[in-house]
């Protein structure tokens, strides 16, 4: 990914933090040659040393996958700058928050795996609901899926937040973000002043 200095994030827990709170996004891989790519939750690995996901069997996707170098995009919050907001001159162009995760995918086909797999996302994403929803898996439920661990061997994450622009044009661009309602994109560049 293309990222200018003033763009990159190289702070490691600030990147993981980024990949905890964003972890839906692409797996990009290759199928004869073309890509494909699948929008699906992802999780890190307790060492935080690979990402891992799964896929139905039906998703052809799996089936190459092995052994080959993958991409998985997360996407923060984003949206467009109207170079009317600023005070000097300037063009119109996208916020943005992302984190690039390139590593070797491997499958994972043991049950028991497969089960933690499922179990890991869902108290991930069911843990603040009042009454979260608890699991009981029948073996042809988990025979319908596969494991995937990508082991990272390089993250790029680039937070375009102005950075490039004076202050007061920034300020002016988080006031207008938060009356269109991005409130999360201009909490992103409050921090980043």
């Amino acid at each position: 990914m293309y990222i200018p200095e003033h763009f990159e994030i190289t702070d490691r827990s600030e990147v993981l933090g980024f990949i905890k709170a964003n972890a839906f996004g692409q797996l990009i891989s290759s199928i004869g040659g073309r890509f494909f790519s699948s929008h699906i939750p992802f999780f890190l690995s307790e060492d935080e040393k690979s990402i891992i996901c799964h896929l139905a069997k039906r998703n052809p996707q799996w089936e190459e996958i092995e052994d080959q170098e993958v991409l998985v995009t997360l996407q923060g919050p984003h949206d467009y700058i109207s170079p009317s907001w600023y005070r000097s001159p300037g063009v119109p162009t996208w916020n943005y928050q992302t984190v690039h995760i390139y590593g070797k995918a491997k499958l994972i086909t043991e049950a028991s795996r497969i089960k933690n797999i499922i179990s890991e996302l869902t108290e991930i994403y069911e843990s603040s609901f009042d009454t979260p929803w608890s699991p009981e898996y029948k073996e042809s439920m988990l025979s319908a899926i596969i494991g995937i661990e990508i082991k990272i061997t390089e993250i790029q994450c680039k937070y375009k937040l102005s950075q490039n622009r004076p202050e007061s044009d920034r300020l002016e661009v988080i006031e207008k973000l938060q009356e269109r309602g991005s409130i999360q994109l201009s909490k992103a560049m409050r921090n980043e002043l």
